[in-house]
């Protein structure tokens, strides 16, 4: 579904009352005191969640992409996301780190999280976002390589299901040079299992 970064009026007005709806099945009464305005919170809450709908990456990142003649690899890391599952709408949140090799271009450093706020501001599955992720990049700057690792925790394992509260999910997607070397895929996954270099 394509929309805008903001949800229609009408939009909102039919999530309010579904989340009406949702209360009342519950069994609890969506007239009392503390939940008469959570469905205009919850569409809200939604609204901001999703917003990643109303955002096309190559918009938002074109306007920061440099000629460069550096070939050394670049890596963001550590960089903090919230997205909520697919399956049973329940939040996923962790780190991202991306990695690629320059040919030509490079893109300002502050566009990779907002790349990463775009792809996680929907419904997903992590393992989806993370090649996501590397083909925008890949795509973009016509990269030697890219690299995505997440790490994330996932609610719908913690709170329901196997409820296992210390257990996370790893997912990598590695292209060109990063998928067919591995000293260049060590490399990366070495410099991002360590914490930062003091100064």
């Amino acid at each position: 579904m394509k929309r805008g970064e903001k949800l229609a009026e009408a939009a909102k007005d039919e999530l309010q009352k579904a989340v009406t709806r949702v209360i009342e099945l519950m069994g609890d009464d969506p007239k009392r005191d503390g939940l008469k305005r959570t469905p205009k919170r919850v569409a809200e809450a939604w609204e901001f969640l999703t917003k990643g709908y109303g955002q096309e990456p190559k918009q938002v990142l074109n306007s920061a992409l440099f000629d460069s003649d550096s070939d050394d690899m670049v890596i963001v890391k550590d960089i903090d996301f919230y997205s909520m599952c697919e399956h049973h709408m329940l939040p996923f949140f962790g780190k991202v780190h991306i990695a690629y090799l320059p040919s030509g271009k490079i893109i300002g450093l502050s566009k990779l999280p907002r790349l990463v706020d775009i792809f996680a501001r929907r419904l997903q599955v992590q393992e989806r976002m993370t090649t996501e992720i590397a083909k925008t990049v890949q795509d973009l700057l016509g990269a030697r390589g890219v690299g995505v690792v997440i790490e994330a925790q996932h609610l719908c394992m913690m709170m329901r299901g196997v409820e296992k509260q210390n257990s996370y999910a790893l997912t990598s997607a590695m292209m060109g040079r990063f998928r067919k070397d591995g000293r260049t895929r060590g490399e990366f996954l070495d410099l991002i299992r360590h914490g930062r270099i003091s100064v």
